[in-house]
This record gives structure tokens, C-alpha cells and sequence, in this order.
């Protein structure tokens, strides 16, 4: 057990996302997962236990790692609309359709090998042109071990509802959210900004993957963007496991 501490500083070279390249003609998967091998091995050395800026010692649950779609200023260390984050407890990656394939999607209407529904209303789409699956919304109030895999791994806290739906979110020791941003994984939402059928994979343009760490995701015509930053959780409070 490791007393004190509050921001867990880790220096691991900066793994690639994963590419998995199937046989004979079957879909090309990207796994959005970059792995936290190095990381794990750290928590297991920790015994697990972390102490929060509240006070007071919180216990921690490895997981196997979980993915958290957020939104809000990259410099920020806390803020509201954690009520407006996702969570995908699998990768998503591995799970996503390529656009080529969009149409064969359509033809099963839009039930993907992995068993999830393409939504045309809002979908997602990562840094390598995968359609994904919609994380779950909203991100349950609790305590997650979060990192970037870049230096900065510490304790995000989610605050339950207030009487008005929004939820407050806040990063130890003064940890921004760039700090905990995984660069390399882009992912965004997209939804119609006309009509039915106005925003549709289809209109993407496929040269502008992929995307550079860091960038924004390309715009489509006739939908809405909204990029998302995408946080690694490799670990939960005890408390919590049960969420």
C-alpha cells in the first residue's frame, strides 16, 4: 500500500492504437484500445489503494480497462455536464464497421457482426474511420483511475445529479483533462443537422483518415459534430462496484 498519493506519475513510451488485420476478406478492425500493460503492473503494485484530495484513503478495483467519451475545457481540472459523458466498458474498436462497409451494414439493417444497432440519428465514428457503437450515457456518478497513458494517471471523481440533471466532475491534484486525454484515440458524434437521411457515413470522406493525435475528427456534410476527448479507466473505488 502506497500512502499520499494523489496524482500517479507513470513514463511509458506511447503505444500505437492497435491494428488488426483480418483474412480473407473479412473487415479490418482498429482497436481503439492502446494498452496499458505498464499501467496495470503499477496497480497491482499499489495495493490498490489511492488517497483522493477529499481526505481521506479510497480503494481501488482494477477492471479491465473501460473507455470514457468527455466533454469540457482540456485545461479544466473540474466542471459540470459530466451528465453529457459516455462510457464504453469494451472497446470499441474491435466491436466498429468499417465505412466501406456501410452499406453491407445497411443491407442487415445496421445490426453489426458485434451484435450493437448503427443509430442514424447519432453515431460515432474514430480516429481511423471505424463506425462505433454509442457508448452508455449517462457516465455513472463514482470514482475512476484515469489516464491518458502518457504521464498523468489519477482519480476522477463523477458527483450525482443535482436537483437540475447536471452533474459535476473534478480531477485530482489539480490534473487537467488534456492530462488524461489518450491523444492518439479521436472519437466524435455525429448527428443530422436537416432531416432523415441528411447525415450518413456515406459522406464521409475517407482520405482524411487517419486522424493525427491530437486533431480534430472530420466534419460531414449535413450532420453535426461534437468531438470528444477519450480517457482510459483502469480502475474503480470499491464502493462503486457494483455500478
Amino acid at each position: 500500500m502506497i500512502s499520499n498519493v494523489r496524482t500517479l506519475s507513470v513514463r511509458t513510451p506511447l503505444p500505437r492504437c492497435t491494428v488488426l488485420l483480418s483474412t480473407r476478406g473479412t473487415m479490418l478492425l482498429i482497436s481503439l484500445v492502446c494498452r496499458v500493460t505498464a499501467l496495470l503492473v503499477m496497480m497491482a503494485a499499489l495495493g490498490q489503494s489511492v488517497y483522493a484530495t477529499d481526505g481521506g484513503p479510497t480503494k481501488f478495483q482494477r477492471i479491465p480497462t473501460q473507455f470514457i467519451a468527455a466533454l469540457g475545457d482540456p485545461d479544466a481540472t473540474s466542471g459540470s455536464g459530466a451528465q453529457m459523458w459516455g462510457l464504453w466498458l469494451l472497446d470499441p474498436g474491435p466491436r466498429g464497421v468499417r465505412l466501406s462497409s456501410f452499406e453491407q451494414l445497411e443491407e442487415v439493417g445496421g445490426v453489426a457482426p458485434a451484435g450493437w444497432t448503427f443509430d442514424h440519428t447519432a453515431w460515432w465514428l474514430e480516429e481511423h474511420g471505424l463506425i462505433m457503437e454509442q457508448p452508455k450515457f449517462p457516465i455513472p456518478p463514482g470514482k475512476y483511475l484515469v489516464t491518458g497513458n502518457r504521464e498523468v494517471t489519477t482519480v476522477l471523481t463523477i458527483h450525482p445529479a443535482d436537483l437540475d440533471g447536471n452533474r459535476r466532475w473534478e480531477l485530482d491534484a489539480q490534473a487537467t483533462l488534456y492530462d488524461v486525454t489518450h491523444l492518439a484515440c479521436r472519437s466524435a458524434r455525429y448527428t443530422p443537422t436537416i432531416g432523415d437521411g441528411s447525415c450518413s457515413p456515406a459522406n464521409m470522406e475517407k482520405t482524411a483518415f487517419p486522424v493525427n493525435p491530437g486533431g480534430a475528427m472530420p466534419p460531414v456534410d449535413g450532420c453535426k459534430k461534437q468531438d470528444y476527448a477519450v480517457l482510459f479507466v483502469v480502475a474503480v473505488a470499491v464502493e462503486d462496484e457494483g455500478r
